[in-house]
């Protein structure tokens, strides 16, 4: 049945493509990802990520007369953790629309975040869900300008049913940049709400982080130097239990990049965002379970093996202080490759930093 299915689905792109007479697309995005935790808190447990993520997809693509673009790609990802048989296999579909005019963007259906402008920040996305939980699941619009960017997304990752429980998240963001100053921030409303049968309740998880920053690399020998700072609060509610949490802190990053070399550190201090993460884990709590301390320090050195847009390889080490006083510690080799990349810019170096998620 399934074979049937991606028979049926590549036959009508590739009739579609002849009909119109217009371009027939193509991708293939590889990320192989090893993640080793040496963890020495109670946050979350030590262990290995260790696996590949291959997203192959076809499509079509149109203009139309008043100048704007269409695409409709579809495909799958395929993730495969090393040492593992097909038992342990994960396939999930790739399949969205994709309207561009002047700017403004919008996908619909199975799209993968790969599309965002820029990473979502740990405490909104996990590095772990990251990998293995590749597309949003409903639909993003953004609108991009020569002063930065804003936009918005919903991911529906939950289906209510006999197994499963309703849960979507609502997250908004931007970025403006003049000169040497930048602002912006992200904003998020989480819900997860009951199944069909056994499970009820209804669970909010709210988040507002403004933030400013300075960019200064171009003033300096360096590639990039940039200072960011900001306020992150929440409100995270159970309502079956008639509980509220209102949550406060503070977050600044340091990053520095230089030719094939990069060091970026990160601060939280606070109170715990994820006071309900204890009773339903990663099903409410999207984001990096840290973020729980009232005390999180990240200090991050990576070095590019190699760095283009179409291809990006690197070996990190990263050193994880929380307020329990315990040092951690991880290490990663991450390389992943685009096909999109190689064919629009062959030669230009990718601009975002530690870009594969």
């Amino acid at each position: 049945m399934k074979h049937r299915l991606i028979i049926t689905v590549v036959t009508i792109l590739l009739g579609a493509s002849v009909a119109c007479a217009q371009k027939f697309l193509y991708d293939v995005d590889f990320v192989l990802n090893f993640d080793n935790r040496e963890i020495n808190h109670s946050y979350e447990p030590s262990g290995t990520i260790f696996g590949f993520r291959l997203t192959p997809s076809i499509g079509v693509g149109l203009a139309d007369s008043l100048g704007g673009t269409h695409r409709l790609m579809a495909g799958v990802s395929y993730i495969q953790p090393c040492g593992a048989d097909w038992r342990h296999v994960t396939v999930t579909p790739t399949a969205f629309y994709h309207y561009t005019y002047r700017g403004f963007q919008m996908h619909m259906g199975f799209v993968p975040y790969l599309e965002l402008p820029e990473a979502l920040p740990d405490y909104l996305r996990s590095d772990s869900l990251a990998f293995a939980y590749p597309n949003i699941q409903g639909a993003l619009f953004q609108y991009h300008s020569r002063w930065g960017y804003v936009m918005a997304l919903c991911d529906w990752r939950g289906m209510m049913s006999h197994d499963t429980r309703e849960a979507f998240r609502i997250v908004g963001g931007g970025k403006f940049s003049y000169d040497w100053l930048t602002a912006g921030g992200f904003a998020q409303m989480n819900h997860l709400s009951h199944n069909a049968d056994t499970i009820t309740g209804v669970c909010d998880d709210i988040v507002l982080n403004p933030l400013v920053g300075f960019t200064v690399g171009q003033y300096t020998p360096l590639d990039s130097l940039s200072l960011q700072l900001g306020y992150l609060g929440g409100l995270q509610r159970d309502r079956k239990y008639g509980g509220s949490w209102w949550t406060n802190g503070f977050v600044a990053e340091f990053y520095l990049g230089w030719k094939w070399i990069g060091f970026r550190n990160s601060l939280y201090v606070g109170q715990d965002q994820m006071p309900l993460y204890a009773t339903y884990g990663q099903l409410l709590n999207q984001g990096d379970p840290r973020f729980r301390a009232e005390l999180y320090n990240r200090t991050d050195l990576f070095f590019y093996i190699v760095r283009r847009s179409f291809v990006t390889c690197y070996a990190g080490w990263s050193l994880l202080l929380t307020d329990h006083g315990t040092i951690s510690n991880q290490q990663q080799i991450v390389c992943r490759f685009s096909l999109d990349g190689l064919l629009r810019n062959p030669s230009k170096k990718k601009i975002r930093t530690l870009s594969w998620r």
